[in-house]
């Protein structure tokens, strides 16, 4: 039997200052966001083609206190109706991550409530959890800053990772692809608007790691290849608004193309690893998810392989407190409690499986 809690949620972890309360229960039967007050910093850190860590705590700082009152003002319900307060405290910048947790230590303190302490990657892997109730296992896709995961997720706390990238995540690459062709900030975005008006098959780039076994990731030769084409343009006379346009779609589409060939290999081994599951989801989280070209061709590679397609609204695919308040509902529930310390470098999950390739220095986690 299962409760069903008031969570209030905060997370601080980078450049969005949020904060959300979330309804429901850890078996699904209810699932409801209250409230989702999301504070971002582009215009702070635009100027600069990248997050500069003090401003972004500092302008944590500022509005953490006004992200809490919203949220629970608009979910009409008072800070002491709330069951838990679950934080983000990893991984992430330091200064934000202090920024949250002190918030959240304060409030939790004052008005005598639990608090939940939440891996931010867990945030993005549990969403397929709150918007469409989701069961265990099922597999995940995660493409969120610079982090690229295929996990298999059992339950809250209980992950495995089959795949990750060895060098550059997805998220990485597009943002210097964006700053390389002068396309500003924030990068993904850009280079997808620039992509919809170019031609992916002019420019030759690599789509690393295809032709070696498993599900691990490369994007930094691909980075590297749009720089050179850029260079030979710039040498041959310049670079036009059309050449910028072929270069993100060629770029687009080789990204697009790596993910969902590993997507497919990682399907086959969720199959091998999890055989009596039923009607099996792939769910795909993280900033990099709002990207459509590479939404679409992730459906169809989950549909030829009969598995259930999830991607969550766009409005949850970047940073957001409503995915830590359902991450701390249902950490909240197992009893899973750990202490609310900052940790900028935070594992999701271990590879319990040694015929990864995990590069010169380890799998990046």
């Amino acid at each position: 039997m299962t409760t069903e809690r008031i969570i209030l949620g905060i997370e601080s972890s980078c450049d969005e200052t949020a904060a959300a309360v979330v309804r429901g229960d850890s078996g699904c039967r209810r699932r409801e966001i209250l409230s989702n007050i999301v504070f971002d910093q582009m215009d702070l850190h635009s100027e600069f083609g990248g997050v500069v860590p003090e401003i972004a705590a500092r302008a944590h700082a500022e509005k953490l206190d006004k992200a809490v009152e919203l949220a629970l003002r608009e979910s009409t319900f008072p800070l002491k109706r709330m069951d838990a307060i679950a934080v983000t405290v990893g991984p992430g910048l330091i200064g934000g991550l202090l920024a949250g947790v002190a918030t959240a230590q304060g409030l939790a303190l004052g008005a005598g409530k639990p608090l939940v302490a939440v891996n931010h990657l867990e945030g993005h892997a549990l969403t397929p959890r709150l918007t469409d109730g989701l069961p265990y296992p099922y597999l995940m896709l995660l493409v969120s800053g610079g982090h690229c995961l295929f996990l298999i997720v059992r339950g809250p706390g209980d992950h495995e990772r089959i795949g990750t990238t060895i060098d550059d995540a997805p998220g990485e690459a597009f943002d210097k692809t964006a700053k390389l062709l002068n396309l500003g900030y924030p990068g993904g975005p850009m280079v997808e608007r620039t992509a919809e008006r170019g031609d992916e098959k002019r420019f030759k780039l690599p789509r690393p790691l295809m032709d070696r076994p498993g599900c691990d990731v490369s994007f930094s030769g691909l980075k590297t290849a749009v720089r050179v084409h850029r260079d030979q343009q710039i040498a041959a006379g310049g670079m036009s608004e059309q050449d910028v346009a072929d270069l993100c779609a060629g770029f687009q589409a080789a990204a697009r193309d790596l993910l969902a060939e590993k997507s497919r290999r990682a399907m086959a081994l969720f199959r091998q690893v999890e055989p009596h599951a039923q009607n099996p989801g792939f769910a795909v989280a993280g900033g990099v998810a709002a990207n459509l070209a590479l939404r679409t061709e992730l459906e169809s590679a989950a549909s030829a392989n009969d598995f259930r397609f999830l991607a969550p609204p766009l409005s949850l695919c970047t940073d957001n407190a409503a995915m830590i308040a359902w991450a701390g509902l249902e950490r909240f529930d197992a009893g899973i409690v750990e202490p609310a310390l900052p940790r900028p470098r935070f594992p999701i999950a271990g590879n319990s499986r040694n015929d990864l390739w995990a590069g010169k220095k380890g799998a990046k986690v």
